[in-house]
């Protein structure tokens, strides 16, 4: 049905006869002439129709916005007042002698142009024409050619695609799983997988050597907007490879993806641990495109008798940091540094102490602030100093638990680097290392904070047993401009140091037996030692096409409620069907029932 495609006509077809098919994109009337702008899957070329051609034009004076069509004609050169340089076809048109309506379309229930905003309650009631527009139909390609560059990498790295189960066992990856009730099995349930980890350990075990696959996992969690109840990983699991050769090349497929595809030298990555990126910028994934960091005080508020500073200065778990903030003081008025003051309690913060630096050179007369008074001379010039403030600048405080401080200032950090212009347009990649093998709960009880399969650093099990807190694994994650785009870790491959993790978690070993029997066994026959990393593949198209959503870059993607407007799913199962699966439902309290309560 077609000859080309609209965004192949150029002047090398001068003169050519074409057939063309595809939708309206717009139709104007002009002096008699009729106008069409006809898009396809790549790209826009100008029709014209004739009116001396009649049964055409009227044909295309019933034309309307998204009309499916097929147009025969010959190509022509525009003449050089009318070229467009923003169209790749500008320099040509279409001179229709044939035109066939393929289908009419109903009234849009979109706004179809690019310049007018849909509620995304619209675009995803109604993707399958939101996907029409050239910006949203560019990103799936973009994806397209992504994933395609992964595979011929992966390939001619001898890398093996497998793929692993969907339907599987409850795997702990720090999020609810979906479960999926069996009808075989009644009372029992399958999980849809939250990563493919447990699997691509075996196929390691297996001698498989080098493993990849993009493939779909599931998460029930709160989302966000880099967050789908399902996501694409890029999944990578090798034998005998340590965590630098792991890093080496799957940083290199990165690098050599964004030269490829954006023309964007990235560099060598540099590498930061866990504890520098927390004190710096208090974040695992710092934005290194600010130039704003965190610097810790509390050495110099020790002895302060303020003890809203002293008291966290001395506590173990507390934190006293201050941010500096070059040129502020005049751009933030006490309205202002309100409005900041409610931000950071999002996060916890119970306030947000500052100095105004009027004039450095007049030392503690040239300070303003509500809390000098609290603080002697030397203190307020030490702070000063530390954070080399000049004049201009105001240093805002975070005083608190470590945890409340390094989120709130690391948020705030952001925040500022935003609204004052500071973050800048670079690409900043690096590598976050040496992360705490455990985090501990408010209940005292320690989690891991990748997964249980990951490896300490440099450490017997005994030695791991007797001081978990101190231990460091060995993980990775690989982050740009403020967001991870891949994580991973030197996994467990023997069974007595797998086995005093799961102890140190609290798991029992009849429950170790019950969920993680399979790996275990599957420890004692030569497990090789093993490494991997995990890439999200929404999330890296987002960045790469600015989008600001990975929404914007999945083809039918949930809302923020895990709801697909769409097909209006989820839906509620057939009862025949729920008594065939051996599961009931338990009826919801209404709001008066529970208000009675």
């Amino acid at each position: 049905m077609r000859s080309h495609y609209c965004g192949q006509i150029n002047k090398a077809l001068v003169g050519e006869e074409v057939t063309l098919s595809g939708w309206v994109n717009r139709r104007r009337d002009l002096g008699g002439l009729i106008f069409l702008d006809m898009r396809d899957v790549k790209g826009i070329i100008q029709v014209v129709i004739d009116p001396d051609f009649k049964e055409l034009f009227e044909t295309a004076n019933q034309l309307r916005h998204e009309f499916c069509i097929q147009v025969k004609g010959t190509v022509r050169a525009r003449p050089d007042s009318q070229i467009n340089k923003d169209m790749a076809t500008g320099e040509v048109e279409l001179l229709a002698s044939e035109l066939t309506i393929l289908n009419k379309a109903a009234p849009l229930p979109l706004n179809m142009d690019g310049h007018l905003n849909n509620s995304e309650e619209q675009r995803l009631k109604y993707r399958y024409l939101d996907l029409r527009r050239p910006e949203m139909t560019e990103r799936m390609r973009f994806r397209a050619k992504v994933t395609s560059f992964v595979r011929n990498f992966m390939d001619q790295n001898d890398f093996l695609d497998v793929e692993t189960p969907i339907l599987t066992k409850a795997t702990p990856e720090g999020a609810r799983d979906y479960l999926v009730p069996s009808r075989t099995h009644k009372g029992q349930f399958f999980a849809l997988p939250q990563s493919p980890q447990l699997f691509k350990q075996l196929l390691m075990m297996s001698g498989l050597d080098r493993y990849y696959q993009i493939v779909k996992c599931f998460r029930d969690e709160d989302l966000r907007a880099d967050r789908q109840p399902e996501f694409t990983q890029i999944d990578i699991e090798t034998s005998f490879m340590s965590a630098d050769e792991v890093m080496g090349i799957t940083e290199k497929m990165v690098r050599d993806l964004f030269q490829q595809m954006l023309d964007v030298d990235l560099g060598e990555f540099p590498r930061m641990t866990y504890e520098e990126a927390m004190t710096r910028f208090g974040s695992d994934k710092p934005d290194l495109r600010n130039p704003l960091e965190m610097v810790d005080v509390a050495d110099l508020l020790k002895d302060v008798e303020f003890k809203v500073f002293a008291g966290p200065a001395n506590d173990p778990k507390g934190r006293v940091t201050v941010i500096n903030v070059p040129g502020g003081a005049e751009k933030f008025s006490r309205k202002g540094i309100d409005e900041l003051t409610k931000f950071v309690g999002i996060y916890g913060a119970k306030g947000l102490a500052y100095i105004k630096v009027n004039d450095v050179a007049a030392g503690y007369e040239g300070l303003q602030s509500p809390i000098l008074k609290f603080l002697p001379e030397d203190v307020a010039a030490s702070i000063v100093e530390r954070v080399n403030a000049q004049s201009g600048d105001i240093i805002f405080f975070g005083s608190d638990s470590y945890k409340v401080v390094t989120e709130a200032l690391g948020a705030l950090r952001l925040k500022l680097g935003e609204d004052l212009g500071l973050t800048t347009d670079e690409w900043k990649p690096l590598w976050v290392v040496d992360f705490p093998m455990f985090e501990e709960l408010e209940d005292g009880a320690l989690t891991p904070l990748h997964h249980p399969f990951t490896a300490p650093i440099n450490v017997t099990a005994e030695e791991l047993k007797a001081s978990p807190e101190t231990a460091l694994s060995n993980a990775y994650d690989m982050v740009l401009n403020g967001c991870e785009l891949g994580g991973g870790s030197v996994r467990i491959h023997e069974q007595d140091m797998q086995a005093v993790i799961f102890d140190i978690l609290g798991i029992e070993k009849e429950e170790a037996e019950e969920k993680f029997g399979f790996l275990l066994e599957a420890l004692q026959f030569g497990a090789p030692p093993h490494a991997g990393l995990a890439f999200g593949l929404d999330r890296l198209v987002m960045l790469m096409t600015g989008a600001t959503s990975i929404r914007d870059v999945m083809a039918f993607p949930k809302t923020t409620t895990a709801a697909c407007p769409l097909t209006d799913a989820p839906g509620f199962a057939n009862p025949a069907q729920l008594e065939e699966l051996g599961v009931a439902l338990i009826p919801q309290e209404s709001k008066d029932e529970k208000e009675g309560e």
